[in-house]
């Protein structure tokens, strides 16, 4: 994954009235094939994408959406569901439609068919997907009553559902279900795309949606299906459980054969397969769902982030609190929490006849400590951080491995400082998680602008919102960095900034947020003295750098490939004896290493030399001391890196210093036998 592009500049192009989009573009020279194709138009007056069948009544102005940008290749997944669900009804008679929306990198459809889909059930859907495809339907859009769809679609339960939420603002699930079926909750209109032969004119297949789509199935540049999986209809488990088909769809197939590489090779870093083959970190079944222990290496790797977090947040002028686990709900309705995340909240426990919640934010609590005396303008700003443990009830669906907990420990801290202050602290807060990411290995990053939507979700006032979105803006912008827009995207109480960091796949993953809030200091009646004698109210800003432990964890994982930095690794030396004379040199030479603080194992065991090598190569081990007869007479080692290369006679006292000068220099690049022993290059 990777950010969306950046906005340019585009010459608009007139479609004349009767005059459809697709001859427009032609007119005006327009690529119709290849990556860079236009797959629909935007119509520049409405903002609103359109099929390039599209004839508008009168004059307009539109610009091309490309296949490669996101809207286009939204637009070829889509299309592409629908083919699925077209191959579906043709193999699987009498299987009754959900909905199928278009999802970052792919597309999934949802069916209620007689029997669960098999591996060769889904060979057998995309041959008859590619048929489909290569026999070039022609997608055509009509418009319907809601009474003729219902007489339409009387054999299709689900979407006869989803007419009926057409007008249903309001109701549960109705926004959600419309997003994914394209219907338009409380719309006017309802629309059919019908799948045309392309000889006949004649109907083979049609679907309620919104559209837009390709023009043809044949001009569905790439796809594939990748796996079926169990789905409560409409995300709730009160209802029905449907198969999920999922599949992907590209502008190419050079770009479909590089996701399909970049997901064989997330499957070979899956920091779950990791953590065991390391011995990091488990999931006990006796502890529950979500909630994970960390094992002795994997708590070295967890220490060592701590230590470093814990550090540079003191070098930065936080002090260090501490708040409970649990706590009256009172606390998170005076928050403001309470009304909006307690579904996502552990049930209440009813404690000394009041209620008490599991933890799932430590802001509340903070403001509390701020709370306790009165605070004079000369205190601010005044920062506050701890390690955090909260609890989040998430379901059981969305729960995965070290990046989706129920249970985590956020680096979060709140710093409270007067309006005039807010600027230069959020400017102040970027700077240090910018260097925190780049001191991991992470310095490919663009920033994200999360401000406020339409929902009722939001408190505050439009010109607090206002004034807190400019602030943010501005910081953001002066890093330089790009900056993708998020609307609606925000907490309850303030807009956020987000670091969206890549990994070294390309991947995209959220990391650090920095939100300003101008809410809970007024719902907890926070003040401070100001220079003039008066009371006046504080900005709280939130921040958390690493997000989660167990979050960034899960990432830097993927990121190395387990390979982790020496001075992150759990084990950074190994010595390796080729005959057990060799073991108490060795255990000297470990000794050394340990005085310099270094992590260092001898392997004493039976094993042969050769497999010794290689178990320290499967568990990623940074540095290998090996040592013979020869090498103990002349008081060297034979030095053998990560990548296989090595440097044979190596003076024990060269060696010791090489290791120890790599690791305290925090490199985040591996040694090799090429490199100058002691003169690593520090990264960040």
């Amino acid at each position: 994954m990777s950010a969306p592009p950046s906005p340019t500049a585009v010459t608009p192009i007139r479609v004349p009235a009767g005059t459809t989009a697709l001859q427009a573009l032609k007119d005006a020279g327009v690529p119709l094939k290849g990556a860079d194709a236009a797959v629909v138009v935007r119509d520049l007056s409405t903002g609103e994408l359109k099929d390039l069948a599209w004839t508008p009544a009168a004059d307009a102005e539109v610009e091309p959406v490309p296949a490669s940008s996101a809207d286009g290749r939204a637009v070829i997944r889509h299309s592409t569901a629908h083919v699925l669900a077209q191959a579906v009804q043709d193999l699987f008679p009498g299987t009754r439609l959900g909905i199928g929306p278009p999802v970052d990198n792919g597309f999934y459809y949802d069916f209620d068919p007689e029997r669960p889909f098999t591996p060769e059930d889904l060979q057998a859907l995309e041959k008859r997907m590619q048929a489909i495809v290569k026999q070039g339907q022609h997608f055509s859009r009509r418009e319907i009553g809601d009474d003729e769809a219902r007489t339409e679609l009387a054999h299709e339960p689900f979407k006869l559902e989803l007419i009926g939420l057409k007008g249903g603002a309001g109701q549960d699930g109705a926004d959600e279900a419309a997003e994914g079926a394209d219907v338009e909750v409380g719309g006017a209109q309802l629309t059919m795309y019908d799948n045309l032969d392309p000889r006949t004119g004649d109907r083979l297949w049609t679907d309620l949606c919104r559209g837009p789509h390709l023009p043809r199935t044949s001009t569905i540049p790439a796809f594939a299906l990748t796996r079926s999986a169990a789905a409560y209809w409409r995300g709730s488990e009160k209802n029905p459980q449907l198969q999920r088909v999922y599949g992907t769809a590209w502008e190419s197939k050079d770009a479909l054969k590089a996701y399909q590489e970049q997901v064989a090779e997330a499957e070979r870093r899956d920091h779950r397969r990791l953590g065991v083959e390391l011995d990091l970190f488990s999931f006990p079944d006796e502890i529950g769902s979500g909630l994970v222990v960390f094992h002795p290496k994997g708590g070295v790797v967890k220490r060592e982030m701590e230590d470093y977090v814990r550090r540079r947040h003191i070098e930065e002028g936080f002090d260090y609190v501490g708040t409970p686990h649990i706590s009256k709900a009172q606390l998170f309705e005076t928050s403001g929490h309470l009304p909006y995340y307690a579904d996502t909240m552990f049930p209440p426990m009813e404690l000394e006849n009041s209620e008490y919640y599991l933890k799932a934010m430590n802001c509340p609590m903070h403001n509390l400590i701020f709370r306790s005396r009165g605070r004079s303008y000369r205190e601010l700003p005044l920062r506050f951080f701890e390690f955090g443990s909260v609890y989040r009830y998430e379901k059981s669906g969305v729960v995965h491995g070290l990046t989706r907990v129920r249970g985590l420990t956020q680096d979060d801290s709140h710093s409270y400082v007067t309006p005039e202050q807010a600027p230069g602290e959020i400017r102040h807060l970027l700077a240090f998680v910018l260097g925190l990411l780049r001191d991991f290995g992470l310095d490919d990053y663009y920033l994200e602008l999360s401000t406020r939507g339409e929902s009722e979700k939001f408190i505050g006032s439009d010109e607090e919102w206002a004034v807190a979105t400019a602030v943010l803006e501005e910081a953001a912008r002066e890093t330089g960095l790009e900056l993708v827009p998020d609307p609606g995207g925000a907490a309850f109480y303030g807009p956020k900034i987000s670091v969206q960091a890549r990994d070294a796949i390309g991947r995209t993953w959220q990391m650090s947020t920095i939100q300003y809030d101008f809410n809970q200091p007024a719902r907890f009646g926070l003040e401070f003295s100001a220079a003039d004698g008066t009371r006046q109210q504080p900005v709280m800003i939130h921040s958390a750098k690493f997000g989660s432990i167990e979050r960034f964890f899960g990432v830097l994982t993927e990121h190395y490939a387990g390979a982790f930095p020496a001075w992150l690794a759990p084990v950074q030396v190994v010595g390796i004896p080729i005959t057990d004379e060799q073991v108490p040199y060795l255990t000297d030479v470990a000794r050394q290493l340990r005085a310099r603080g270094i992590r260092v194992e001898v392997d004493d065991s039976d094993d042969r030399m050769q497999k010794k090598i290689r178990t320290a190569s499967k568990q990623k081990v940074p540095f290998v001391l090996i040592a013979g007869a020869t090498d103990a007479e002349a008081g060297a080692v034979s030095f053998r890196y990560r990548d296989g290369s090595q440097r044979n006679g190596v003076p024990v006292a060269e060696a010791v210093e090489q290791v120890a000068a790599w690791i305290s220099a925090r490199t985040n690049t591996d040694p090799t036998a090429a490199e100058p022993a002691g003169e690593p290059v520090a990264a960040g």
